[in-house]
């Protein structure tokens, strides 16, 4: 996984969709075998970057979310959302 300190300034400041849709990209570069080997070796170690970002946004997303739950007495709470 990419070091998330060496994730680049302009990705760091993509939104998780625009991250995502230039992971498509390259993946789909490097799946058709365009261009040259050092170019290839260049996108692919963007799309580590991208992914490491996209991954870090869902972590973060999925902090945010609870899960509403009815407690023995019936009042409503809140707990940390888990997925399984």
């Amino acid at each position: 996984m990419a070091d998330l300190n060496a994730i680049p300034d302009d990705i760091r400041a993509m939104s998780f969709e625009q991250a995502l849709e230039e992971l498509k990209q390259i993946v789909g570069r490097l799946e058709s075998g365009e261009g040259r080997l050092d170019e290839a070796i260049e996108a692919y170690e963007r799309g580590a970057c991208l992914k490491a970002h996209c991954e870090a946004k869902l972590r973060e997303a999925q902090a945010k979310i609870e899960r509403i739950t009815l407690g023995p007495d019936g009042a409503p709470r809140s707990e940390p959302f888990e997925a399984s």
